[in-house]
């Protein structure tokens, strides 16, 4: 492999979407509101996808340093595991994409001040901490509310705030549809490294709980996501065609069956897939949706 194939691959661009999906939904909602503001909104949609690909890289170091990527890994190859990029190389890497963050976030915390600068400080810092630190929220069950706080009314209410340099409760609840799928991606991606977590000593959920507990918890995310463009409707008593966010469960469906007939390992990558499929879809049909 070239190396900018090599960085690509390691950066996960599959995970991007999760990031950008938020940001185009905060978009959307600001501009049904006569707020959108096209350099905020850019530089959010930049600032996300650098701060995602800082903690893909962060991750592929941490797991590697603690011994939780071997060769009985299930999931995409990890570059450092793999023997492609050097841990001192990974570590460059994750510190320069958070360092390009924050030079993307100054523009945003000027125009937004100190919620800005705490929203940017917070997503870094737990970029690292998933996988790092003393007590990684990734190993210890945490990163489910992680993902559903940061991925959805942070990253939602974030982006309307730049543009808007405010936030409604509407926006907020909106928000919980892109947290609530990307805890759906996530506990995939534990249901299916349960085997190998419970070696390396990481306790997510799915470990701690069990393989039920987890595809239970994957059917209530993308249940509950469903559901949130109804409670907007009730909340606004507009935006009625935001149900049509639910016409992208369509390319989901493959992988809910294959949750709900119990398949395990790496067969659950193509319900990663979907799913990913899924957060994108929803993401710009809702927002198509709101918008109309």
């Amino acid at each position: 492999m070239s190396g900018l194939n090599i960085w690509w691959e390691a950066a996960r661009p599959k995970t991007l979407p999760a990031a950008a999906a938020p940001v185009i939904m905060g978009s959307a909602m600001a501009f049904h509101d006569g707020h959108f503001y096209f350099p905020a909104a850019l530089a959010a949609l930049w600032g996300a996808l650098l701060i995602q690909v800082g903690t893909n890289f962060a991750n592929d170091y941490f797991d590697h340093k603690k011994g939780a990527d071997t060769g009985e890994r299930l999931g995409p190859r990890r570059a450092t595991q793999a023997g492609l990029v050097s841990p001192g190389q990974m570590k460059r890497a994750f510190s320069l994409a958070f360092a390009a963050a924050f030079v993307v976030g100054f523009y945003l915390i000027f125009r937004g001040g100190w919620p800005v600068l705490a929203i940017g400080v917070l997503s870094i810092l737990f970029g690292v901490l998933y996988t790092g630190g003393p007590y990684p929220l990734g190993y210890n069950g945490l990163g489910d509310i992680f993902v559903l706080i940061f991925f959805g009314p942070v990253a939602v209410g974030g982006t309307y705030y730049v543009q808007a340099l405010t936030v409604t409760p509407v926006v907020l609840a909106a928000g919980l549809a892109p947290g609530l799928i990307s805890m759906a991606l996530l506990t995939i991606n534990n249901l299916r490294d349960i085997s190998t977590d419970v070696k390396a000593g990481k306790r997510t959920l799915a470990v701690r709980f069990g393989d039920r507990f987890a595809r239970m918890e994957y059917l209530v995310s993308i249940g509950a996501a469903a559901v949130v463009p109804f409670v907007l409707i009730y909340m606004t008593r507009e935006n009625y065609f935001s149900v049509i966010a639910l016409f992208a469960l369509i390319p989901a469906l493959p992988g809910i069956k294959r949750v709900l007939h119990g398949e395990a390992g790496a067969p659950l990558n193509h319900v990663l897939a979907d799913t990913g499929k899924l957060l994108f879809l929803y993401s710009l049909m809702f927002s198509a949706g709101w918008i109309f």
